[in-house]
């Protein structure tokens, strides 16, 4: 096989070996050590996986949407926590493109297309709701041409490694996005640890003790971030998410399909028994309908189509509760040995419950997603 150039994109098939290879086998130990190896990381970076939707003058491979999340939905099948990191990265690098100036752009991208520098998107507040978009807790202070930063973040997904903050604050003009590296003066991290699911995502608390910025750490004009900088890191977050829960879903079907047809039950093989392949012909359908809804979101991210938005959301609901469902049915058909360490589906089965909260809860879409059709009624 040829060596893959920088800017050329890497192959479907490659991700998959990679996953397959290196991935799977290790999953649960990264898990209960609650770390991805640097190892993996640099891999990661090897095969260009960091931010391939880049165009090639700023590093990536100009990867398109709907590959960039068959991308997430591989690497999800043998890792979320692998793939969380990818999610976040993916938030910040994209912001970074699409919202930061020439100077922000030619400071941060070489290093995060290249994932040299890592990126976390720091948004959640401890004192609010997870679904309480408007970092209300966290301010911003404009003082003599600069800004002192002052709060706390919470589950920062890669916090404890990440280079690159990107940090929604409170503005007197409203929310304000600002471009924090992690080893400034003020920055404080704090390991999260004991989490129910992707536990290997290194989350973290991070807190701004009076952190001094310059007016180049502010992405847009102070009071933007709101409608601009969150809606789309959020909806990028949201598309990672629906694509990674497929892979859950995959590993679920794949996980349950060899243990019923290797283990025996009154005289014949689980896998003829007509409650488990009524699971597992669910579980293909699942993966089948979520695997398109992903689609159709990504090829109206490709045309530029407002509409992506709301079809990220029906993904996500979709793919995230189909997942919960695959994962729980998955330990169902492993019995006692689905709720050991000895087999994978216990670690599917918590990180599909978190695939349920993220990037927007199962509740808040209904929310939303009971909105859009009532809104449809009334036209």
């Amino acid at each position: 096989m040829r060596a893959r150039t920088r800017t050329e994109a890497p192959e479907l098939v490659v991700v998959g070996r990679f996953v397959d290879e290196e991935v799977v086998p290790h999953a649960d130990a990264w898990d209960r050590d609650e770390a991805v190896p640097g190892d993996v990381l640099r891999r990661v970076a090897d095969l260009g996986l960091w931010a391939p939707f880049l165009p090639p003058e700023a590093g990536g491979a100009g990867m398109d949407m709907v590959t960039l999340g068959r991308v997430h939905e591989e690497v999800g099948r043998g890792c979320s926590s692998l793939r969380s990191l990818l999610t976040v990265h993916t938030m910040v690098t994209a912001t970074v493109q699409r919202w930061g100036d020439d100077e922000q752009r030619e400071r941060w991208l070489p290093a995060l297309a290249e994932g040299a520098t890592l990126g976390a998107f720091c948004l959640t507040e401890p004192d609010f709701s997870g679904s309480d978009s408007t970092a209300a807790g966290t301010v911003a202070v404009a003082e003599n041409g600069s800004w002192t930063l002052r709060g706390r973040k919470t589950w920062i997904t890669g916090g404890q490694l990440a280079g690159l903050l990107l940090v929604f604050a409170g503005t007197a003009t409203g929310m304000s996005a600002f471009l924090v590296p992690a080893d400034h003066p003020g920055v404080r991290v704090t390991p999260v640890r004991n989490m129910l699911g992707t536990s290997a995502s290194m989350l973290a608390t991070i807190e701004f003790d009076d952190v001094r910025l310059e007016p180049d750490a502010l992405v847009g004009p102070p009071g933007w971030a709101a409608g601009t900088v969150m809606t789309g890191a959020l909806d990028l977050g949201r598309y990672s998410v629906a694509c990674g829960s497929v892979g859950i879903i995959r590993g679920a079907l794949a996980a349950s399909a060899a243990y019923s047809s290797a283990r025996s039950a009154g005289g014949g093989l689980l896998r003829d028994l007509p409650q488990i392949r009524a699971k597992i012909s669910e579980m293909v359908t699942a993966r089948d309908a979520a695997r398109l809804l992903c689609e159709k979101a990504g090829r109206l991210k490709d045309a530029g189509d407002p509409a992506t938005i709301m079809a990220t959301w029906v993904a996500k609901y979709f793919a995230s509760t189909a997942a919960a469902k695959a994962g729980a049915d998955a330990v169902q058909i492993h019995g006692a040995n689905g709720c050991g360490p000895d087999y994978p589906v216990a670690r599917l089965y918590r990180d599909a419950k978190v695939m349920e909260i993220i990037e927007g809860s199962t509740q808040i879409q209904e929310l939303t997603i009971a909105d859009e059709a009532y809104r449809e009624v009334a036209k």
